[in-house]
């Protein structure tokens, strides 16, 4: 018997020696072999967590799950034979770890009710004995793993390289390159005493024997002897019918998102929660996957889970105008206000720029038609999924509208979001088809976003083929005139998904169904009156896009979608002018720029700009005094500041005659509920947390729960997320925060996760940073926590007019600013600019500048936020 060495219990942070057990079960051919594996030896109430970890780790991954267990639920951790603390053997197949493990199953007694979890090639040993043993099987729990390889990908290079006869041996077991390499790969980097634990049971040659076998049991090639067995788990895993939960790492060089979309076809019921910022061990580098699994297994059995309490009934009536359901001419399909215009001559969408371009209502209706019948003739299906990169202007409106009419799904990831966050956005949407323009397919391939190519825009064809997109959308325009279309989709199908500026965090898919997109056209159309004699004007592209559903012109000013700061006042002007325009929406960072360069604007523009019946800015917090500066250039509009979030817009709104009524306040008015949306309050505990139900008492702080009918349907491969943003039922949690005044008004104060946890309450930031930007001499402000969560101390970080050093303020500036707080401030410190995000501009990323301000408190680097 070959047993490694046992290194102190010291050395595995997180493990208690308890859990510790060696077990003597046969193996796949009768073999006595000793196991070591981690049980918490709990009474199986509810059931047995099976645990299964992959190559070259062990049993200690999964210490947090172990930990955190709810009563009523044993969690056993093997150490599969040769690997961990378990016995050395010979070389074993996959077929063989599959019934050794079943033996020792049984050895250990396990009966009733089982759950697995597994990681790495933990993946197919796990399947394996789930689907050998389906009357106990009540779920299953994968991490980062792969049952199959599709044939349209290659094997992960790291793989390939590491089964090679000489590599593996040097790399895999003669020395822990293999090992060492597998701790690497998180970052940022995992403490070192996890990496020397992980790595402990794997100190020598002939305890890394079985690291190499794991590699060569690797079946990627038809006469491997796994094959068998691997694909018999891969297409048994599709009659399993219970409930699966897959939690990735997305940034895994080995399981990439190509497994993950391998799994979900053969088991599309799973829940999927993908940890952006994840790698190869997941558990590792998101130590919350231990708390999610509980949860979701929680859900499944609510008495395991005691932090699932009902928080649906709230403690007073929740103010609504008017309830919800299908709003008035649901039945309607999106493009039924376009396809109403055909034989319309009138300018439907204008291209502003270089050269600009013009589109009728007519034309734009049969090149729709077309595009449609062109897009199923080459395989759009609906529910599809099909990205757009393509510009604003009138082959994104059609392509949007020809998708639709497909019964299809648009996933919009907008330039506004960064390169790199739109690749990991769309990556993570994993669309069958995508349509761009060159630079946008270049990125496409760049970043491994998978779907069928199509090119937008003016392509020769060398240049198609050489992009991967043999056709273009005038082949398409050409090959689907006189084709029939699919029926319109139902009011429950899939209909867009679209992706929040991740301020607070990497971009979240936001999906809409088709009843949903309906009832939020609605929406905007009974909040503003808006009629076929409008027309707008969308310094937001996305907007734009929701005009032919309206039946309205619409323009998109010439400016830098991605960079809202560069709309010039001329370039809104001319816009306006392009369409006789009577409703601008415009970003705050966009209006300021166009006050910035109001006296470029001669008396042409200024006449168009007379034109403007209503002008509607929203996005990021409008201050009063841009609002008033811009009324000056727009004198007949009415302005509105609608309050919402890409998960629901619009929500409330309110005007500017409405703002300078109510005066200032603790955060930003944003106004009243419009007509069929439910809002309330989750009030505050003493500590910070937000569990009540929804409240329309006035002056209660706390977070803002809205419910409508045009509120998103989920989040995208984010359960975790959606379960929070929805755990009290009928609602969703927006994550910012605010109050109610007396006329039944919402004051924004934040976002929860920018709210400082002091040790006399919770601070939220809004009030006291517009407080502070009221001084003389302070341009900008942002109000963080620094220290541990409950004690932190409020730290005031300040951008002077004029200028200065960075790092503490001078005495005169920060007696000003904690004087005009209003809260007790510890520190202040100056910055020459604060963080923003990219969309639009205006979000201050408090939680960066948190980081930067606890480094200079502490004497750090002072450099930037």
């Amino acid at each position: 018997m070959s047993l490694p060495a046992a290194p102190p219990a010291t050395v595995w942070p997180g493990l208690d020696p308890v859990w510790s057990r060696r077990v003597v079960a046969p193996d796949a051919g009768g073999v006595p072999r000793t196991w070591h594996l981690l049980d918490n030896g709990a009474a199986p109430e509810h059931g047995t967590l099976l645990c299964v970890h992959g190559n070259p780790t062990w049993s200690y991954l999964w210490r947090r799950v172990i930990a955190a267990a709810p009563p009523g639920w044993r969690v056993v951790a093997v150490d599969q034979l040769g690997m961990g603390l378990s016995e050395r053997t010979p070389p074993r197949t996959l077929a063989e770890r599959v019934d050794d493990l079943a033996n020792l199953t049984k050895a250990l007694g396990i009966t009733g009710s089982v759950v697995t979890l597994a990681h790495d090639w933990g993946g197919p040993v796990s399947l394996g004995w789930a689907l050998a043993h389906r009357e106990q099987l009540v779920a299953v729990v994968l991490t980062n793993t792969a049952v199959h390889q599709p044939p349209t990908a290659a094997a992960p290079s790291l793989i390939r390289m590491a089964r090679t006869q000489g590599v593996r041996q040097a790399v895999c077991v003669a020395t822990p390159i293999f090992v060492r390499a597998t701790t690497a790969l998180s970052r940022p980097a995992l403490p070192r005493a996890v990496r020397e634990a992980l790595a402990a049971p794997y100190a020598s040659p002939a305890a890394r024997r079985a690291i190499g076998d794991f590699v060569a049991d690797i079946p990627l090639d038809p006469s491997h002897p796994s094959v068998v067995t691997l694909d018999a788990i891969a297409e048994g895993i599709t009659g399993l019918d219970v409930p699966a939960l897959l939690l990735w790492g997305p940034r895994d060089p080995v399981f990439s998102d190509v497994y993950l979309r391998d799994l979900l076809s053969r088991m599309p019921h799973a829940d999927v929660h993908r940890y952006e910022k994840a790698s190869h061990l997941v558990i590792e580098d998101a130590p919350r996957v231990a708390e999610d699994v509980w949860r979701w297994l929680g859900d499944l059995v609510p008495q395991a889970d005691p932090s699932v309490r009902s928080a649906s009934s709230p403690p007073g009536p929740v103010r609504e105008r008017s309830g919800g359901g299908d709003p008035p001419g649901a039945a309607a399909p999106l493009w039924g206000a376009l396809s109403a215009r055909v034989g319309d001559h009138a300018t439907a969408v204008v291209e502003l720029g270089t050269h600009e371009r013009r589109v009728s209502f007519d034309r734009l209706e049969r090149t729709v038609r077309d595009l449609a019948g062109g897009l199923v003739a080459t395989g759009v299906r609906p529910g599809d999924r099909v990205a757009l990169l393509v510009p604003p202007g009138a082959d994104l409106t059609a392509a949007v509208y020809a998708c639709w009419r497909t019964g299809a799904s648009v996933v919009v990831a907008d330039a506004g979001l960064g390169v790199a966050r739109m690749g990991r956005a769309l990556r993570g949407a994993a669309p069958d088809h995508v349509i761009g323009i060159a630079r946008g397919l270049v990125l496409a391939r760049a970043m491994r976003v998978p779907g069928r190519l199509v090119a937008a825009g003016l392509l020769d064809g060398a240049s198609r083929r050489a992009l991967g997109a043999p056709l273009g959308l005038a082949d398409l325009v050409r090959l689907g005139r006189g084709r029939p279309l699919p029926p319109t989709p139902e009011d429950d199908a899939e209909c867009a998904v679209l992706f929040t500026s991740g301020a607070t965090g990497p971009p979240k898919g936001v999906v809409y169904r088709y009843g949903q997109v309906r009832a939020q056209l609605e929406a905007l159309r009974t909040a503003y009156g808006l009629t076929a004699d409008d027309r707008l004007v969308a310094a937001f592209a996305p907007f734009a896009l929701y005009g032919p559903a309206l039946g309205l012109a619409s323009a998109v000013p010439d400016m830098d979608v991605t960079a809202p700061g560069t709309l010039t006042a001329v370039a809104l002007a001319e816009a306006v002018s392009a369409v006789s325009g009577t409703v601008v929406f415009a970003s705050p960072a966009a209006l300021r720029n166009v006050v910035a360069t109001a006296n470029e604007l001669s008396p042409r523009h200024r006449a168009a700009l007379d034109g403007i019946r209503l002008l509607i800015s929203a996005g990021a917090p409008v201050p009063l005094t841009l609002l008033l500066d811009v009324q000056g250039l727009v004198p007949q509009a009415e302005l509105h500041t609608p309050y919402g979030m890409t998960e629901a817009l619009p929500v409330t709104d309110v005007s500017l005659a409405e703002l300078e009524a109510a005066g200032p306040g603790e955060g930003i008015c944003v106004g009243r509920p419009l007509p069929g949306v439910g809002l309330g309050i989750s009030a505050f505990d003493d500590l910070g947390g937000v569990e009540a139900g929804p409240t329309t008492r006035p002056a209660v702080s706390g977070e803002v729960l809205v419910r409508a009918p045009h509120v998103k349907d989920h989040y995208d491969q984010l359960w975790a997320t959606e379960r929070e943003s929805s755990r009290t039922t009928g609602w969703h949690r927006t994550g910012d925060v605010g109050h109610l005044d007396d006329d039944g008004r919402l004051w924004v104060e934040g976002r929860l996760v920018h709210v400082v946890r002091t040790a006399s309450g919770p601070v939220t930031p809004v009030g006291p940073e517009q407080r502070i930007e009221r001084l003389d001499g302070v341009s900008m402000a942002a109000v963080v926590g620094v220290g541990p969560v409950g004690t932190q101390q409020v730290v005031a970080v300040v951008v002077p007019s004029t200028g200065a050093r960075p790092g503490l303020a001078g005495p005169e500036l920060a007696a000003a600013v904690r004087s005009a707080a209003g809260v007790t401030v510890a520190a202040v410190l100056v910055v020459k600019d604060l963080p923003v995000d990219i969309r639009h501009a205006s979000k201050i990323d408090r939680a960066r500048v948190a980081r930067w301000a606890a480094r200079v408190l502490e004497g750090g680097r002072v450099g930037r936020p």
